[in-house]
């Protein structure tokens, strides 16, 4: 579908200037959408991979806090984990991926152990394996927090991508070159108007001489 112009060489000159630039647009886009979805689908992989880990790691603790407090009861749980085990300490920022701006979450505690927060006369063997389940799974749960957020940020960058290379692809571009091959066919009309009427005035001119 054309779009409604004044078919006019000066036109004519504009709209090819605007096609040149939407193609070029189009293929830069396209390339963009095409390097944000192989970076996707790194974070996809590694995303399934944590959350495996994480799920697996925290269903273990799960049991292990379960077994404890059948065998201590919730309220000594309780009261044995009023104080953590480990300091977490997490830093946050950003880095830029294809001109989205996504979390960094750096987790800089202790990693290799946890100090248990609770004396072991009145505790539980589980609740000493749940504690430390959890605190071995901390980075991998903060990571994966990261990863997910980043994620989420960059399907609806791909969106919205993929929506305006469709519509440079369906709808701009394809409106532009019908538009250029009227404008071109009704200068072409004009021209051999313009030519039929000077021919005209000549054999009119030849007649009187």
């Amino acid at each position: 579908m054309a779009m409604r112009v004044n078919p006019t060489r000066m036109e004519l000159t504009r709209l090819k200037k605007r096609l040149k630039t939407a193609v070029r647009g189009h293929k830069l886009l396209k390339d963009k959408r095409d390097e944000m979805v192989r970076r996707f689908m790194i974070y996809i992989r590694r995303d399934k991979e944590l959350r495996e880990q994480v799920e697996a790691a925290l269903g273990a603790a799960m049991g292990r806090f379960a077994i404890a407090g059948a065998q201590m009861g919730t309220d000594a749980v309780s009261e044995a984990l009023l104080y953590p085990a480990r300091q977490a300490v997490v830093t946050t920022g950003t880095k830029n991926i294809m001109s989205v701006d996504v979390p960094t979450i750096t987790y800089s505690g202790e990693t290799q152990s946890a100090d248990l927060p609770y004396g072991f006369a009145f505790t539980s063997s589980e609740l000493d394996g749940a504690v430390l389940d959890l605190a071995a799974v901390l980075p991998a749960l903060i990571e994966l927090a990261e990863v997910e957020k980043t994620c989420n940020m960059l399907a609806d960058e791909i969106e919205k991508t993929r929506r305006r290379v469709n519509a440079l692809e369906h709808v701009m571009i394809p409106e532009m070159e019908s538009t250029i091959r009227y404008i071109s066919m009704k200068l072409e009309e004009n021209e051999r108007g313009n030519l039929n009427r000077l021919m005209k005035v000549k054999e009119m001119m030849v007649a009187e001489n």
